[in-house]
């Protein structure tokens, strides 16, 4: 009898934690990841470290390969290699963190390399392996994917700042084109890059500043916002007439700053300073290929030295570029490449082809080229950007419906300054068409 109520008593006490346990992970991740998950993974750790050390050639031995015997040279492997020495893992809000001492001669790289590895042993979501300073590598691993349902992010309003999301590590995933102040971004057909560009004019068109819209594609994308935009271009031939103006202006702009004896706009007294301008170029492609006529030619010459232009001397004169596209290759010219070079921020999305990924996140960090290509059709809006501090993340942008964003263009039209350069350069192009 003591028997069957001491085993009701478990049952029952089990099920309370399975229930509360089941609780816990949908309502408070937090508090599970701490309670059960953090306990759980330190244990894994712990007891594995050795054995993954020794398999992922990170342990090495404290005698010498070769031996004498006599006359006799004798090599072999080492009978009992030392692993590098860990601290205890500490505890984070989304998993934990390992310091390691490296042995002598060792590098960081040999740890990239293990990553995998240690995902797989400790049944966590992702390792990232760092260097905070020599001779240590810091292990961060993630307990599970933060960006499966990612909290709205915050981040304080500043000019020309937007917050676009949240990141791997649980903080706001922000776009300051202040400090980046232009920017590359991938992605394929329903991967979320039309999103992004609508959370970002979200976000900008309460600001006092000048959006411009280049959509080759006849303005299906930004051609919904144009109640917030000061001018769209929805051919080529208007992208060139736009982007002939902003040079102009960029000129003006040069004048003003030199006559007051400073580097850049920001420099200048409130009443003199121009309004920064942010050009969003939707599908890159369409103004870079050709149909092999003259005209046609000329006309992808003159985009990619006007968008090269605006590139190099812009910033300082706040003459901003975000340049999207399903493709970003070499195949498209060699203005492309230049101009990849001149965008120091860069977001992509799922890709359809390497080349892409390469081509966007490539001469920044082969890691995060990898990652990207690992982002499935199913992760719509996730992808991996840069920072300003030349490092990289995970990233999901907040969902920003169509019908949001238009009702936010509509509700900041008055704020569209208007641009009588570039007004005069579309006017000029319709009157040619007449």
């Amino acid at each position: 009898m003591n028997g069957a109520i001491a085993l009701a008593f478990g049952l029952a006490v089990l099920a309370w934690v399975l229930v509360v346990g089941d609780l816990l992970r949908r309502h408070r991740p937090a508090w599970h990841w701490y309670v059960t998950g953090y306990p759980l993974t330190t244990c894994r750790v712990v007891l594995t470290w050795r054995k993954v050390a020794m398999l992922n050639d990170l342990s090495v031995s404290r005698r010498p390969p070769r031996g004498l015997l006599g006359d006799l040279v004798v090599k072999g492997d080492p009978l009992r290699p030392v692993p590098p020495r860990i601290s205890f893992p500490r505890a984070t809000r989304l998993g934990l963190t390992v310091v390691v001492r490296l042995h002598a001669g060792q590098t960081p790289a040999t740890y990239l390399k293990a990553a995998e590895a240690f995902v797989h042993a400790w049944k966590v979501h992702a390792v990232r392996v760092t260097s905070p300073e020599r001779g240590l590598v810091l292990l961060t691993a993630t307990a599970s994917d933060p960006l499966l349902r990612p909290g709205l992010a915050t981040a304080p309003a500043a000019l020309l700042s937007a917050l676009i999301g949240a990141l791997e590590s649980g903080g706001a995933w922000v776009m300051d084109l202040r400090l980046v102040p232009h920017w590359l971004i991938a992605g394929a057909t329903r991967s979320g890059k039309s999103t992004l560009l609508a959370r970002l004019i979200t976000q900008l068109a309460p600001q006092p500043v000048a959006l411009i819209g280049i959509d080759c594609k006849g303005g299906m994308e930004l051609g919904l916002f144009t109640s917030r935009l000061s001018a769209l271009a929805t051919c080529r031939r208007e992208a060139v007439a736009v982007l002939a103006a902003l040079v102009v202006d960029m000129q003006d702009r040069m004048s003003a700053c030199r006559s007051a004896g400073v580097r850049s706009i920001w420099e200048l007294p409130d009443t003199l300073r121009p309004v920064p301008v942010v050009v969003l170029v939707d599908e890159i492609a369409e103004l870079y290929l050709s149909d092999g006529t003259r005209e046609s030619k000329a006309e992808a010459e003159q985009c990619s030295v006007l968008l090269l232009r605006l590139a190099q001397l812009g910033a300082a004169l706040g003459l901003h570029l975000v340049v999207a596209g399903q493709r970003v290759g070499s195949d498209l010219g060699p203005g492309v490449t230049a101009l990849r070079a001149q965008l120091g921020g860069r977001i992509c999305h799922r890709v359809n082809d390497p080349g892409t990924a390469e081509m966007t996140l490539g001469d920044l960090n082969k890691d995060a080229v990898t990652v990207a290509q690992s982002i499935t059709a199913a992760e719509r809006g996730v992808a991996v950007c840069t920072g300003p501090d030349g490092g990289w993340s995970r990233a999901r942008s907040h969902l920003t419906t169509t019908e949001e964003a238009i009702a936010a263009a509509q509700r900041h039209s008055a704020l569209a300054p208007e641009l009588s350069a570039v007004r005069r350069a579309l006017a000029a192009l319709e009157g040619d068409d007449k």
